[in-house]
């Protein structure tokens, strides 16, 4: 007899014995898009670490990132589409560049080859860091992939009217999706899971895709060793003389 009650209410109600999709849930996916939203960058602003790997698209150009982010600074490995992977440490304002001989030899050449002696001098940074001054036009750019707040900020940001969208899973946590402009202008994964992080984020336009994850998870951070280090003074361009 329950049961046939039971039937007759689903039927008019659709709700009887359904589970609760926010049971064992921090409870951010019954709140709005707007408040999910405004909880996941809290929490990423008020984490001390993270991890980020994916594609960035900037300037017209993309870059797969696979960093290592903190306050303090940052660590790993840049490749850009169609070109080489660098490697960045920056610990405190010290930047540093670490790539093969290629790399450096190609610097400035376009689509021409390297000269012998492009090739000659590129030779001697092989497995070195090179110390990027502060006041090279390479700084900003490079520095800019190692600032924890600032690529959160620029990354995480989203265009549009939102709107919560379906629920899903990032790195086997359950997320509710934050969608701006329908989709169009950036989609956010957000944790369903302990502290609201974000996990995942679609930037509008195709602009890249990047996956989130170790936050508040510290690592090492530490300048590399001097006999390591190869320090041109105001400009990297020196390293081609």
């Amino acid at each position: 007899m329950a049961g046939a009650v039971c039937v007759g209410l689903t039927a008019v109600l659709g709700a009887c014995g359904s589970e609760d999709p926010d049971k064992g849930t921090n409870g951010v996916g019954k709140l709005s898009a707007a408040k999910i939203e405004k909880k996941a960058l809290s929490a990423a602003r008020g984490a001390d670490a993270v991890k980020l790997t994916g594609n960035v698209v900037s300037k017209g150009r993309t870059y797969e990132l696979d960093m290592r982010l903190k306050q303090t600074g940052g660590v790993g490995e840049v490749s850009a589409k169609g070109g080489h992977t660098f490697e960045l440490l920056r610990v405190d304002k010290a930047l540093y560049l670490k790539a093969d001989a290629d790399f450096w030899a190609r610097q400035g050449k376009g689509d021409q080859e390297p000269t012998k002696s492009d090739v000659q001098a590129a030779g001697k940074l092989e497995g070195k860091y090179v110390k990027v001054p502060d006041g090279d036009p390479a700084y900003e750019q490079l520095s800019g992939f190692t600032e924890m707040r600032v690529l959160l900020d620029g990354l995480l940001s989203l265009e549009g009217a939102r709107e919560t969208g379906d629920r899903g899973e990032v790195g086997g946590t359950r997320t509710v999706r934050v969608r701006a402009g329908k989709g169009s202008g950036g989609v956010l994964d957000v944790s369903l899971s302990g502290t609201p992080y974000p996990l995942r984020v679609e930037r509008g336009g195709g602009a890249g895709t990047l996956e989130l994850k170790d936050w508040n998870k510290d690592f090492s951070l530490s300048a590399p060793a001097k006999d390591k280090v190869v320090d041109y003074g105001k400009s990297i361009s020196a390293a081609k003389g």
